[in-house]
């Protein structure tokens, strides 16, 4: 018998819209969203320059891989208005754990471009402060950094930085990951323990429908979001490609973490139409008709719709984002070619607050080898 139906779809409302992909705004009761129309028309303005940017941001890395300029590039093309509603939605306070595809949440951070274009040069672990922008460093290691989130939002509860009703200091955590992580045990986890806690943290899933070349139907049996109740906290399936509708959501969820009402589970239902990484060719395990469809909902094409259809923006203000993406393309070029190459023996930095002797040894042993390669008549 089986009692789940088919795994993977559920009845129309239970994923909460409120930009249909052609551009309608429609109401939806899942979630509480007040705003009068021209406080709304201000607000995806801003989303939508945001999520202009950040691909532009995307389309010049790419070139940038293919020019060798950076060793490897994760795209977020199709994501970026899981990636904006919910990156804005964050208060300063908040801090986001985000993986390597979250450059929407970097973006909205406060993370210079030109320092995620460092990291995936590879010429440092992390080209921007933490502490002032409240993200952190990506994570390769999938869905470790869910338990990661998890602990410092339990910091924050015994910071007494939860409950207090003040919007200055109440914070609240944000674990973003994909599809895929939801597979690990870090992620379950951490659920696990923002649950028994009552933490401050909201794990948002960005299911793009691919954990990289395999498909979500090979190992989710059942919905992300109902997973929830499982852990003991509510769960929640908005559509990724929504701006408005992400925003909405995580502003909820958010505003629950801070108030000390504990953790959400937010599955945004997304569509990666870039490849995993640009050493993947997503051409081999997915069809032409299904990338289409997913065209069909862009995310930037919908608010578009949107902003044309209501008066609420005209060509002046779509040319204005076009120059504003020209000279970031312009600056991302020019800044990531100007990027030095560190010295390498500044790998053996930083490791240690005191360096052990069998590390100081490989260190000198290096020093050695590289300083062999400068001596006089030596060819570099």
């Amino acid at each position: 018998m089986d009692i789940l139906g088919d795994p993977l779809t559920e009845p129309d409302d239970t994923m909460i819209q409120l930009l249909t992909p052609t551009g309608e705004r429609v109401e939806h009761s899942g979630v509480s969203w007040t705003a009068d129309a021209q406080a709304e028309a201000e607000l995806l303005r801003g989303f939508y320059r945001d999520m202009a940017l950040l691909r532009r941001l995307d389309v010049e890395a790419t070139a940038l891989q293919r020019h060798g300029e950076i060793g490897i590039w994760s795209q977020v093309l199709g994501q970026e208005a899981a990636n904006i509603g919910a990156g804005r939605a964050m208060r300063r306070q908040d801090y986001v754990f985000p993986t390597y595809r979250d450059h929407g949440f970097a973006w909205c951070k406060g993370v210079d471009p030109l320092g995620l274009l460092e990291l995936f040069r590879g010429v440092n672990r992390g080209g921007w402060d933490a502490t002032e922008t409240n993200c952190a460093y990506y994570t390769i290691v999938i869905g470790s950094h869910a338990l990661h989130a998890t602990g410092y939002a339990m910091g924050i509860q015994r910071d007494g930085a939860v409950g207090t009703g003040d919007p200055e200091r109440d914070t609240a955590v944000v674990a973003a990951f994909g599809d895929g992580a939801t597979a690990q045990g870090d992620v379950n986890e951490a659920l696990v323990f923002a649950a028994s806690y009552h933490s401050p943290v909201v794990f948002f899933c960005q299911n793009n429908q691919w954990a990289i070349s395999e498909p979500t139907e090979l190992h989710l049996r059942s919905p992300i979001y109902r997973r929830a109740a499982g852990f003991g906290m509510p769960g929640v399936r908005v559509d990724g490609n929504d701006v408005l509708a992400t925003y909405a959501v995580m502003t909820e969820a958010l505003n629950r973490a801070r108030e000390g009402q504990g953790p959400t589970l937010v599955e945004a239902f997304t569509y990666r139409m870039g490849s995993h990484t640009t050493t993947d060719d997503p051409t081999r395990y997915r069809s032409a008709d299904e990338l289409e469809a997913w065209r069909a909902r862009d995310p930037l094409a919908r608010v578009e719709a949107y902003l044309r259809r209501g008066g609420h923006a005209d060509q002046r203000f779509f040319d204005g984002i076009e120059a504003e993406a020209e000279e970031l393309g312009h600056r991302l070029r020019e800044g990531c070619k100007a990027i030095p190459t560190p010295d390498p023996v500044l790998m053996f930095d930083d490791v240690y607050a005191e360096m052990p002797a069998s590390l100081a040894a490989q260190r000198a042993e290096f020093v050695a080898y590289r300083d062999s390669f400068l001596t006089e008549g030596s060819v570099r």
